[in-house]
């Protein structure tokens, strides 16, 4: 077995890397090569949450489970609160071949998947971005949505605002103006919105967001989740990584739930990528891409991790 320790990722995987892994996973589930399995996923009490993703890549050779969750006790100890392990398995013999730190790739492989979005999904004129949420993940969201389209200025907004200077200090590092908003001013103002919050409640609303918005919906993964409006998705056209997490635990789950939507309403972005659905049909729709967060990326991520390092002679092995 092959050991990739976290302290290896940043130099292992590139944010590039990431993107080409997760969106040829995503062309793979559509073309119905690769599935996930179902999520598992416990509230432990105090706030922390623990589960597994896994799932099964025929054409990329991939099986494996990520294995990990949120503990937010874990800021006082000095570590990340997000904690997570791939384990990639031999798909035709079953024997663990790789062992991989999976905090960095869990960042790099959402945001990846929406800045996929975007890039298939937003107007090509976009030019104003808007954030909805300041925590850790939103520097690596608009890093990776600033390398699909040219933006002009950055406008942001957290239930927090004491965490609004990261937003500030992302754009500034790329180079963009930023301004603090307020929601409406926000939806007023940004061609994509980019939400990545752990809220339960929606703060986006229908009537902030106008015709012709992209929006990338990023931190609903558990049941009771939201971050935006259900009545939204009865004027967006809806896009996901997998339809049936979608349903079950993504942003789309209160849509459905209401009869706003329905399952069949929803596009695997896949078949986007693949060609086999199409992307933006005009300038003034309303495109929402609701992303989960698939076991897949998670290992197609992880992949990438492990031929890096034995090329470059840095994966340890471990006798089992």
């Amino acid at each position: 077995m092959l050991v990739v320790p976290e302290r290896l990722i940043a130099d292992l995987v590139s944010p590039e890397d990431a993107f080409a892994a997760v969106e040829a996973v995503f062309a793979a589930m559509a073309s119905g090569a690769a599935y996930n399995f179902p999520v598992v996923r416990e509230a432990l009490g105090e706030g922390r949450q623990y589960g597994f993703k896994s799932g099964l890549d025929r054409s990329g050779g991939l099986l494996g489970v990520k294995s990990g969750g949120y503990f937010p006790g874990n800021a006082g100890r000095g570590i990340p609160n997000h904690q997570s392990t791939v384990f990639l398995f031999d798909p035709d013999s079953g024997q663990l071949r790789a062992t991989v730190g999976g905090n960095l790739l869990t960042a790099l492989r959402t945001a990846a998947a929406s800045a996929i979005s975007i890039g298939r999904l937003a107007r090509p004129d976009a030019k104003v971005l808007g954030m909805v949420g300041a925590g850790h993940q939103s520097a690596f969201q608009m890093r990776a949505a600033a390398r699909v389209r040219t933006f002009e200025r950055v406008v942001g907004w957290n239930y927090h605002p004491e965490m609004l200077p990261r937003l500030a200090d992302t754009a500034a590092e790329l180079g963009l103006p930023f301004e603090a908003v307020d929601l409406a001013g926000l939806g007023a103002q940004a061609d994509v919105i980019i939400t990545v919050t752990s809220s339960t409640a929606p703060s986006l609303m229908d009537t902030h967001v106008r015709p012709g918005t992209h929006l990338a919906c990023m931190g609903t993964d558990t049941r009771g989740k939201q971050e935006v409006e259900a009545a939204l998705f009865a004027r967006a056209r809806v896009f996901t990584d997998e339809v049936a997490q979608s349903v079950a635990i993504g942003e789309a789950q209160h849509a459905v739930a209401a009869g706003l939507i329905a399952e069949a309403d929803i596009t695997p972005i896949g078949a986007v990528i693949n060609g086999t659905a199409p992307g933006r049909r005009a300038d003034d729709e309303i495109t929402l891409f609701d992303g989960t967060g698939v076991g897949l990326q998670d290992l197609a991520a992880a992949e990438v991790a492990v031929q890096r390092a034995v090329e470059r002679g840095l994966a340890s092995e471990v006798a089992l």
